[in-house]
């Protein structure tokens, strides 16, 4: 545990197995899409679900936020008086997910202790954030778990470990746990109960890999949930003082371990759309900002730009960032806030350049980033920007499935 932050937990899952209606996609996904979150409440019918103890972010402005809040807690603690959860004492379990692309990703599920995670900017601790953390999305999610019985995860962990070590041997585990078609296009989802003989060499490898690298955890995906769990645990430890750290439930967070090189994972780069702008007036800021900025392609972190009659490429030949979206979010985020410009972060490079082009608009259309390159990044720049990359559309998103008591 000391060398690692990781280990098995007391895992939560259905007892009645009625998986297909009780796993829902991440609270987070389709915010903007209310009818998404319409069909799986007809789907879910009366069955118990996560549907029922989760707040989706699409509901968090409609002005009943204390109530959801009640209606959730009192949910999951009768979910646990009538017998809704099975545990699993001291468990990891081994999930391959089949994507909507029809892909599989592979992970590793169990607790990460939260002494071993600090989200700030410049952190040095095993498990960090990839991106910069909004502080102002930390209290909905906190006030959803400050009074609730149990969590349940869409935290993703990624591993830097290009030989698989890790997870690749769990393909050996062969006591099938669940097995089931996630609702909404969401793919398949196949767990397995971790032998201890498997759990050992899976821990060994984790250590190895913290025994060679500076940071072993990259937050993936969740970044605002885990953050939600260590300010709740902070909270706690305070409140019941020095020493309470080693009972404490809220200490460790249910995380999805995987492998930044698995295959499945794909990076797509989300782009910046700038609105009521003069786009020479903003290239020539950037200019000032960057000096060594030269138009066209040449050595160094090329940005396309796209605005009403323009198409091409800038490059910052002596950047102080390790990525293009480093360099270009530390000049927006100042002249955003000097001009009054407005923004958009953009999926889909068509997308951006149509509105880009738009009287008094302009794209900033940023490359993929390579896999190789985020651990390096969040090393030596600390947290990425916010928006910095996408794994996946939503749907592949985690699906809540286990849960764990912290109380």
């Amino acid at each position: 545990m000391s060398k690692t932050g990781f280990s098995a937990a007391d895992i939560l899952l259905p007892a009645r197995g009625n998986y297909e209606t009780w796993a829902v996609v991440a609270c987070d996904q389709f915010t903007s899409q209310p009818e998404y979150w319409e069909r799986v409440e007809k789907t879910v019918g009366n069955d118990p679900s996560t549907f029922r103890i989760i707040l989706p972010e699409a509901q968090l402005h409609d002005g009943h936020t204390e109530e959801h809040v009640e209606k959730i807690n009192s949910t999951m603690k009768e979910y646990l008086d009538t017998g809704e959860f099975k545990e699993y004492p001291d468990t990891m379990i081994y999930l391959e997910r089949v994507q909507s692309d029809g892909k599989i990703r592979r992970g590793l599920i169990g607790k990460i202790d939260l002494e071993e995670y600090d989200y700030s900017k410049g952190s040095t601790s095993l498990v960090r954030a990839t991106e910069g953390t909004v502080l102002d999305r930390i209290p909905p999610r906190q006030a959803v778990r400050r009074n609730a019985p149990i969590e349940l995860p869409h935290v993703m962990l990624l591993i830097d470990d290009p030989d698989n070590t890790v997870i690749g041997p769990l393909s050996a585990c062969d006591e099938v746990i669940y097995d089931f078609d996630l609702m909404e296009g969401g793919g398949h989802a196949k767990g397995w109960l971790v032998s201890e003989n498997l759990k050992t060499g899976a821990m060994r490898a984790l250590e190895a890999l913290a025994d060679a690298q500076p940071l072993l955890f990259a937050v993936g995906d969740g970044n605002h949930s885990l953050a939600s769990a260590k300010a709740l645990y902070e909270e706690e430890k305070a409140k019941f003082g020095p020493g309470s750290e080693n009972t404490l439930k809220s200490r460790y967070a249910l995380v999805e371990v995987v492998n930044l090189y698995d295959e499945a994972l794909e990076f797509e780069p989300i782009h910046r759309v700038l609105f009521n702008v003069d786009p020479e007036a903003l290239l020539e800021a950037f200019r000032q900002r960057y000096p060594s900025t030269v138009d066209g392609k040449s050595e160094g972190q090329v940005i396309r730009c796209v605005y009403d009659g323009f198409d091409g490429f800038i490059t910052v030949t002596e950047p102080e960032a390790q990525l293009e979206v480093g360099t270009l979010q530390s000049f927006l985020d100042g002249y955003i806030k000097e001009s009054g410009a407005g923004i958009d972060y953009i999926h889909g490079d068509d997308v951006a350049v149509e509105l880009g082009s738009k009287p008094g608009s302009m794209a900033f259309l940023l490359p993929a980033m390579d896999k190789g390159d985020l651990f390096r990044s969040v090393i030596k720049d600390g947290a990425l920007p916010r928006k910095t990359f996408s794994m996946g559309h939503a749907a592949d998103k985690r699906y809540y499935i286990e849960g764990r008591k912290i109380k």
